[in-house]
């Protein structure tokens, strides 16, 4: 019973932040000031990948939701995630690249726990 309210606890929170970077990132513009335009300024990213970019973390963030597309979902996050580290490796920024570690590890993580309405 605990597991499946840590898995559905970090479910939420996970679609929680995909939906809210997602967003962000659809209404950004690379004219804004702030710290989402500031790291894709960084990572030379065109708004036409952003857009995408930020479509495809919606999506994920759905996916997550619902059983059936759970472990796609999870998959999708941690190739985004993965991407935005290898984008901030390659062009030497460190820290953001660490601090996206942990998020790295939740969908792992969710993925081992599993969805907490699944039927078994």
């Amino acid at each position: 019973m605990l597991i499946k309210i840590i898995s559905g606890v970090l479910i939420l929170f996970t679609a929680y932040m995909g939906i809210k970077h997602g967003w962000q990132g659809l209404n950004a513009r690379l004219t804004d000031a702030g710290p989402a335009a500031d790291l894709f300024k960084k990572i030379n990213l065109s708004l036409p990948v952003i857009k995408v970019f930020s479509a495809l973390t919606i999506l994920s963030a759905f996916m997550i939701l619902f059983p059936q597309t759970f472990v796609a979902g999870n998959v999708l996050n941690a190739i985004l995630i993965f991407f935005l580290m290898i984008q901030f490796l390659r062009v030497g920024e460190m820290k953001p690249a660490l601090i996206e570690i942990p998020f790295l590890l939740i969908p792992i993580v969710l993925i081992f726990l599993k969805h907490p309405l699944a039927v078994k």
